[in-house]
């Protein structure tokens, strides 16, 4: 019954873990993404087609 609870900690533990990498990934990727965005707008008038 032991292993059983260990196994579950352990596996909660991983769980929170890798939700906080994803929600940094996130999080990073959205600030990247919004920056990209605005220098795109800043520069508009720049690009010729």
């Amino acid at each position: 019954m032991e292993k059983i609870y260990k196994t579950m900690r352990n596996t909660g533990a991983c769980s929170i873990a890798a939700g906080i990498v994803i929600l940094v990934a996130g999080v990073a990727v959205g600030v990247v993404s919004i920056v990209s965005g605005s220098i795109l707008l800043k520069r508009k008038s720049e690009i010729m087609f």
